[in-house]
C-alpha cells in the first residue's frame, strides 16, 4: 500500500495552471480528479528507475489536488497514484497499483519498449471479464515517467509567416518517415533535428506549410507490439502536451521540447506554416479492456464518453471513432483540458494551426452532429485559437459531414479526391461534379459564408495509396500489414495501367508518369488548397499497401534516392506551384461568379466543351472539359493575362476549339503533360506562341494549360 513519506519540504502551492509548473525554488503539481479519494505524487530520480520520493497531496480546491514541491526543478522525473473507487458499472477505475502518467505533462520519459512487460499496464482476467477484476499488478515498470519542463526558449527573434489560407501549399509529411531512410544523409536520421536539414527541399519545391501527422506522444498497442510493429502514424495520443520523445535525439529527459521548438522556429525562419495533425477524439487508452495508463485512472468518468447516462454510467465506453474510446467534451473539466492542450501547442510550441483527426466527432451532441456544438464555440471564441488555422477531416465512424463545419473551419474535401480519381482514371459521367471541384466546391463550402479556401483539395494523404501507387495497382496489397490483407479499404478508385504493379513496359510507365501529371495539375491547379502527399512529387511508392499505419520501416519512409531518379516530376510540381503563385487566379480568394467583373467582356471564368459550346453536362460518356479564367481581377507582376486549360481523360485525342483572345493577346502553351520531360512544361519566356488556329489537338488522358498574353 502507500504511504506518504518524504524528504522534500512541501507548502500548499496552488490550484492553477494544471500540471507541473516551474517556480522560485521548486515546482508546483496541480492534478484535476473529481472522484478520487487520495493522490499521491511519486517523484523519481533522473534514471527514471528509482523512487525517490511519495507525497501526498493534502490541498483540493475545485478538484484540484496541488502542492508545491521545493528543491525540485526542470528535468524532474515524476508519475501519480490515484486512490478512489473501483466500480466499473459505475463508471470509476481508480487503481492505486497503477502508475500514472500526467495528462497535462509536457514530456515523458522511459516508455516501455518489452511488449512482454506491457500487459502490466491492463486489468487483470480473461478476455470477457478483464474489466470486472480488479488489477493488483504494479505498472510502474512499463508507465512511462512525466517530465517538469521550462517553457524558456530562444526564438531568436524569427516570427510565424501567418501564411494566408488561400496562398497556402500544404505538404503533408510524416515527422520521422522525412529522414529516417539510410539515403536522407541527415545527421539525426527521424528526429526533430534531421528534418531541419531538409528544409532547403521542402523551400526549392515551393510548399509554404507542412501538415506534420501526429507528434504527440504516442501509446503503441500490445496488439502491434506482438507482430513486431509499430504505431508508425501515431493515432494513439498518450500526452497532449508533450512533443513524442522517441522523434528526439534522446539527450536528456525533456530535450524532445527544445528540438520540437527548434524546428518550428527553423520553419518559420524559411516562412513555412507548421499545422499539426491532432487526435482530440480519443485517447490511447482504449476500451475496457485496454491499460490504464493515465485518464482512466486519474477520473474515467470525466474524460470519457460511456454508455448509460451521466447520472448513471456504465463500464463501456461510446466508440465513435473506431479506437475504443471517445472524449467526452460535455464534461466540463475535459472540454477545458483539450482547450488548454490546443492553446499549449498555439501560443508556446508557435504552431500554425491545427488539422483535427476525426472531426466530426467533436460536433457531436445529443441530437448528432452540430456546427454550433460547444467545442466549435469554444475554440471560435478563444483568443488565441482565434488567428489558428482550423482544418478538420470531417468524418468519423458513422458520419460523414463535408461542407458543414463552422465558418472559421477549413476541410480535407473528400469529394475532391473521390471525383478526380474517377475522372483522370477515365470514368464517364464525372465531368459535372468536377467542374464544381476545381472551382473550390461552392457547393459544399458557398451557402455559409465561407470561401474556395475552406476546401483543402487532396488527391492522396497517408492513408490509402500513393500517387504512384494510384496509378500501379487495381488491388491493395497489405500483407506486411499480418492482417491477410484485410484491412484497409478495397475502393481505391485506382487504376493500375493495363499491368498490376512495377512493370518494364515502357508504354504503362509511360502512362503512369503522364496521370501522375494530371492528378497534380488538376490538384495544385484547382481553386481552393492542395495539400500534397510527401514522397508523390517523388513517386514514392509503398508497393501497394493502402494501409501503412504500423509500417515504421523503408515502406513508410520518404527514399531520398528518388528525387533524382524522378527529377522530371519534381520539377514538374515545382513549376506548378510556381505558376500559381506567378498567376493569381490560380490561389483566388473568392469563389468565380461567371461574370464579367474588369470590362473586358470577358468572365471571370467560362466553361466550354471541346468545340467551344457549353459544355454538355448532361452527356455521360463526356471526358473532355475546358475552361478560361480571366486574370485581369486580381493584382499581379503578369499584367492582363488569360488561362485556358484542357482536361482530357479521353483515350482517344480530341480536338478542342480555343476561345479568341482580346487583341493583342497571343495563346501560348504552357503545359501538356502528354509531351516528354522538358516540354511538358515551359518555363517563363520560353511558351510556345500557337499558330492562329482555332483548336489544339489534344492527347489522350492529358492536361493542356495555354496563356494568353501581349
Amino acid at each position: 500500500m502507500l504511504r506518504h513519506w518524504t524528504e522534500k519540504r512541501i507548502s500548499k502551492g496552488r490550484h492553477t495552471p494544471l500540471g507541473a509548473t516551474p517556480g522560485d525554488g521548486g515546482v508546483n503539481f496541480a492534478l484535476y480528479s473529481r472522484h478520487a479519494t487520495e493522490v499521491f505524487l511519486v517523484l523519481f530520480d533522473p534514471s527514471g528507475q528509482r523512487v525517490t520520493d511519495v507525497a501526498r497531496l493534502e490541498n483540493r480546491r475545485q478538484f484540484v489536488w496541488h502542492a508545491f514541491v521545493h528543491g525540485v526543478g526542470a528535468g524532474q522525473l515524476y508519475a501519480y497514484r490515484v486512490r478512489g473507487p473501483y466500480d466499473p458499472a459505475r463508471g470509476h477505475r481508480f487503481n492505486e497499483n497503477k502508475l500514472l502518467v500526467d495528462p497535462y505533462a509536457k514530456a515523458l520519459f522511459g516508455k516501455a519498449s518489452n511488449p512482454e512487460n506491457l500487459l502490466l499496464g491492463y486489468d487483470a482476467g480473461s478476455p470477457s471479464d478483464r474489466d470486472l477484476s480488479f488489477d493488483g499488478r504494479d505498472s510502474a515498470a512499463v508507465v512511462p515517467r512525466s517530465v517538469v519542463v521550462d517553457d524558456a526558449f530562444d526564438w531568436q527573434g524569427v516570427e510565424p509567416p501567418d501564411v494566408p489560407i488561400e496562398k497556402l501549399i500544404v505538404y503533408e509529411v510524416h515527422l520521422k518517415g522525412f529522414t529516417a531512410h539510410p539515403s536522407s544523409g541527415v545527421r539525426h536520421p527521424g528526429t526533430y533535428l534531421g528534418f531541419i536539414e531538409k528544409i532547403p527541399y521542402l523551400k526549392q519545391l515551393g510548399v509554404n506549410a507542412v501538415e506534420l501527422l501526429p507528434v504527440h506522444e504516442i501509446h503503441v498497442e500490445d496488439f502491434l507490439r506482438g507482430k513486431g510493429l509499430t504505431n508508425y502514424w501515431g493515432y494513439s495520443t498518450l500526452g497532449f502536451f508533450a512533443p513524442e520523445s522517441s522523434y528526439s535525439t534522446g539527450r536528456s529527459p525533456g530535450c524532445q521540447v527544445a528540438e520540437m521548438k527548434t524546428l518550428v522556429r527553423e520553419l518559420h525562419r524559411a516562412r513555412i506554416d507548421v499545422i499539426l495533425d491532432v487526435v482530440y477524439n480519443h485517447t490511447a487508452e482504449g476500451n475496457e479492456l485496454g491499460p490504464t495508463l493515465c485518464f482512466k485512472g486519474i477520473d474515467n468518468r470525466t474524460y470519457y464518453d460511456l454508455t448509460g447516462s451521466p447520472e448513471q454510467p456504465a463500464r463501456y465506453y461510446m466508440n465513435t471513432t473506431g479506437c475504443g474510446n471517445a472524449l467526452d467534451l460535455s464534461e466540463t473539466h475535459c472540454m477545458r483540458f483539450v482547450m488548454d492542450s490546443l492553446r499549449y501547442w498555439a501560443e508556446v510550441m508557435r504552431v500554425d494551426g491545427f488539422r483535427f483527426d476525426l472531426a466530426s466527432v467533436l460536433g457531436r451532441e445529443s441530437g448528432g452532429f452540430r456546427k454550433s456544438a460547444a467545442f466549435f464555440d469554444a475554440v471560435s471564441q478563444d483568443p488565441v485559437l482565434q488567428r489558428v488555422k482550423l482544418i478538420a477531416e470531417p468524418w468519423d465512424l458513422g458520419t460523414y459531414e463535408v461542407g458543414n463545419f463552422p465558418v472559421d473551419w477549413a476541410e480535407w474535401n473528400g469529394r475532391f479526391r473521390d471525383t478526380v480519381r474517377r475522372f483522370v482514371k477515365g470514368d464517364g459521367g464525372r465531368v459535372p461534379d468536377l467542374a464544381a471541384r476545381l472551382t473550390g466546391s461552392a457547393d459544399l463550402y458557398g451557402d455559409d459564408g465561407r470561401s474556395a479556401y475552406s476546401s483543402v483539395n487532396f488527391v492522396t494523404c497517408h492513408y490509402g495509396f500513393t500517387l504512384w501507387d494510384l496509378v500501379t495497382y487495381d488491388h491493395k496489397h497489405n500483407e506486411a500489414n499480418l492482417e491477410g490483407n484485410r484491412d484497409g479499404s478495397d475502393d481505391n478508385l485506382s487504376w493500375n495501367c493495363g499491368a498490376e504493379g512495377e512493370t518494364d513496359d515502357p508504354a504503362v510507365t509511360r502512362l503512369r508518369r503522364q496521370l501522375v501529371k494530371n492528378h497534380f495539375s488538376s490538384l495544385i491547379f484547382a481553386a481552393g488548397t492542395p495539400m500534397i502527399l510527401g514522397g508523390d512529387e517523388v513517386l514514392r511508392t509503398q508497393h501497394g499497401n493502402n494501409n501503412g499505419y504500423c509500417q515504421d520501416n523503408e515502406l513508410g519512409w520518404f527514399d531520398w534516392t528518388l528525387v533524382d531518379r524522378n527529377r522530371d516530376i519534381v520539377e514538374f510540381v515545382k513549376k506548378a506551384i510556381a505558376l500559381t503563385r506567378r498567376y493569381p487566379i490560380l490561389q483566388r480568394r473568392k469563389f468565380f461568379s461567371g461574370k464579367d467583373l474588369d470590362g473586358d467582356d470577358v468572365a471571370d471564368m467560362t466553361w466550354y466543351g471541346p468545340d467551344l459550346a457549353p459544355p454538355d453536362w448532361g452527356n455521360p460518356d463526356l471526358r473532355t472539359l475546358a475552361y478560361r479564367l480571366d486574370g485581369g481581377e486580381e493584382e499581379s507582376s503578369a499584367g492582363k493575362y488569360h488561362l485556358f486549360l484542357i482536361l482530357n481523360a479521353d483515350p482517344l485525342l480530341r480536338s478542342v476549339r480555343v476561345p479568341a483572345p482580346p487583341d493583342p493577346m497571343r495563346w501560348r502553351r504552357i503545359v501538356d503533360t502528354s509531351l516528354p520531360p522538358g516540354e511538358d512544361f515551359l518555363d517563363p519566356g520560353d511558351e510556345i506562341l500557337l499558330d492562329p488556329a482555332e483548336h489544339y489537338l489534344a492527347n489522350p488522358r492529358s492536361t493542356v494549360v495555354l496563356l494568353a498574353r501581349k
